[in-house]
């Protein structure tokens, strides 16, 4: 069933599944929490009690924010930990792992280890040579400068074939439930906002962090030239010791939904490091 909580006269939508200690799943842009619809049943049958959030603007999440940053994005995920009684870990993808980020260094006392899938959590400069060198890449980068210029649905759709170089046997259904949503009157502006946030509030708050990280990159991620090199980037970031880097091989920008089984192996003992159980 879902679940609403109301900040500032806005509303968070989320379902919560399972009992255990808490984890947090937090969706990337232009998406909602049915990307998670093979991790969430599967944490919470491990003993997890798993929120799965839209973030704002997405999915059953209401239009009308002031803000789609990463910062904003933050205090959302924050005030759900809180409302359903932390502490937790936090599982948030592309500009989510970001947002987890901000929430991991600023409230320290509820959030207990954050798992990034394919994050934008740094600030990114103009790779012209990876553009140059990496098709996959620059097809990634021309449909998504597309999206933030025109906020046309063919170009996102394009995007996302690139994104899942390998589709769930669902996928057709799934790209018509996000095709259904993004039509939506104002979904394709908040996805648009959030292309054009900066991740540098993320990264200023990497050295902040005290709790464990985990990342998790797809190899053949089209966001980057060398998503490896970002992982790594990350992780010098973050204060010595603290995060640990796994590239799934062959994996895109969608890792939860491409290769699921290898995400949540990655991340079950993860949850049993940060987590304590009752």
């Amino acid at each position: 069933m879902t679940e609403y909580l109301n900040i500032a006269g806005n509303t968070i939508a989320y379902d919560v599944t399972g009992q255990g200690p808490l984890v947090v799943l937090a969706h990337g842009i232009g998406d909602s929490r049915h990307s998670y619809r093979f991790l969430a049943p599967a944490l919470a049958a491990k003993g997890y009690r798993v929120a799965n959030v839209d973030i704002r603007g997405c999915g059953d999440s209401s239009l009308g924010w002031d803000g789609y940053s990463r910062t904003d994005i933050a205090g959302d995920l924050v005030a759900v930990v809180r409302h359903l009684g932390g502490p937790a870990v936090i599982i948030g993808q592309s500009i989510s792992g970001g947002a987890a980020t901000i929430a991991a260094a600023t409230a320290p006392e509820v959030i207990t280890g954050v798992v990034e899938l394919a994050p934008f959590t740094r600030a990114q400069p103009f790779d012209l040579g990876g553009l140059v060198r990496v098709k996959r890449f620059r097809s990634g980068y021309t449909q998504m400068a597309q999206v933030i210029m025109r906020g046309r649905l063919e170009n996102w759709k394009k995007y996302l074939d690139l994104a899942l170089p390998t589709k769930p046997a669902d996928w057709g259904s799934e790209l018509a439930r996000i095709e259904a949503k993004l039509s939506e009157p104002g979904r394709m502006k908040a996805l648009q906002a959030m292309c054009k946030s900066s991740p540098a509030d993320a990264g200023e708050h990497l050295a902040k962090v005290t709790c464990p990280v985990l990342i998790i990159e797809g190899s053949v991620d089209p966001d980057w030239a060398d998503p490896r090199a970002e992982g790594e980037k990350i992780l010098a970031d973050l204060p010595k010791g603290l995060g640990e880097l796994v590239v799934i091989d062959g994996a895109g920008h969608y890792p939860h939904v491409q290769v699921p089984d290898q995400v949540v192996a990655l991340t079950l003992p993860f949850l049993e490091r940060t987590l304590t159980r009752a």
